[in-house]
């Protein structure tokens, strides 16, 4: 059975926590900046987990890490 390949984009957007879950950054933080609130741009900083749902699909696309 040969190796399964990494979806590269994948793997530089997301990555694997010591739980096993799969690690983020939030989307809608590169432009048009200035119509969003400030605690809206801090919170956006934050990295955060994906859901189940996407999860299960992300684990297929990052196989090995």
């Amino acid at each position: 059975m040969p190796k399964i390949k990494t979806h590269r984009a994948s793997a530089k957007r997301f990555s694997v926590s010591k739980n096993g879950k799969i690690k983020m950054n939030h989307a809608y933080r590169s432009h048009i900046l200035t119509k969003k609130s400030t605690k809206r741009k801090r919170l956006l900083r934050k990295a955060s987990y994906a859901s189940s749902a996407n999860a299960k699909v992300i684990r297929t696309l990052i196989p090995y890490k």
